[in-house]
């Protein structure tokens, strides 16, 4: 008796395996990934913006480092 239901428990699977989605679950599946992607492109866009003006605040330290350079050179060649 355990075999037969493992036989059917088996014919359902496959069943349901070969079938695959119906054509109103594959809508629903795009449907989804399209506002995935708009939200992805909205969240990109925005860290976008946030990030021009972190962009322009980043070269003043950038500046800095570069004046500082040549000291250190100067150490560098220097021997103990």
């Amino acid at each position: 008796m355990k075999k037969v239901f493992s036989i059917i428990a088996v014919a359902v699977v496959a069943t349901f395996v070969a079938c695959g989605p119906s054509a109103e679950e594959k809508a629903k599946m795009e449907e989804r990934a399209k506002q995935i992607q708009d939200s992805i492109a909205a969240s990109i866009s925005e860290s976008m913006q946030t990030a021009e003006p972190a962009a322009a605040d980043s070269t003043a330290p950038a500046a800095t480092t570069e004046s500082a350079a040549p000291a250190a050179e100067s150490h560098d060649g220097h021997s103990h």
